[in-house]
């Protein structure tokens, strides 16, 4: 079986905590790496970023335990292709359990608002009106990019496919956003809503 002599030497002097050898470690590494990630997981760019810091970390930690039988890269590869593995994993149970803030009537009712007729009574305008300010205390208190790509789809009425490509992201990652936004969104609103009901309790007679 063939020792990578190279290889075992950059183990030997990470191990012993030679700081040009952690240097000489990312700087032929993390591109190559990055490379083989984003293969697998073409749509999600910050994931692979992710993903390949963690699994460089968790090799430099494993270190101990490569024999350099195989090359340094390939050993990589494999601690690489189990953090992606786990990382679906992770992404496949919060689709599995994720539940979609318009799918929460009160927050449904809330988002309907922007393409509510203008013949409405004025009673309803005003309701209308009131939620729609609520809408936009909400919208301004989450992260901003929460706030942009929740305003593009709602409000500008654009598309996840339009959003995906504002953000030169991918489809499956700009859906991603736009469910964390959505709960975001969704905790945010429902906090606003129950003050607002509190304060009208008060003022009542």
């Amino acid at each position: 079986m063939p020792v990578y002599i190279d290889d075992k030497r950059l183990a030997r002097r990470l191990l012993s905590g030679d700081e040009q050898a952690f240097t000489c470690f990312f700087d032929e590494n993390f591109a190559r790496l990055y490379r083989f990630a984003t293969v697998r997981l073409p749509d999600d760019p910050d994931a692979v970023a992710d993903i390949v810091q963690t699994a460089l970390n968790r090799a430099l930690a494993k270190m101990h335990t490569y024999r350099a039988e195989s090359a340094l890269f390939t050993w990589l590869c494999t601690i690489c292709r189990h953090e992606i593995s786990d990382w679906l994993g992770r992404q496949q149970r919060y689709r599995e359990h994720i539940v979609l803030a318009e799918d929460r009537p009160e927050i449904r009712a809330a988002l309907d608002s922007f393409q509510a007729p203008a013949n409405e009574s004025p009673e309803r305008q005003y309701r209308r009106t009131e939620t729609i300010r609520l809408i936009q205390v909400a919208l301004d208190q989450l992260p901003s990019h929460y706030g942009d790509v929740l305003e593009w789809k709602y409000v500008e009425g654009h598309s996840t496919k339009d959003i995906a490509g504002r953000l030169q992201i991918g489809a499956e990652a700009a859906q991603s956003l736009l469910a964390r936004a959505k709960r975001a969104f969704a905790d945010v609103y429902a906090s606003l809503g129950a003050t607002l009901d509190d304060n009208d309790n008060r003022v009542q007679p």
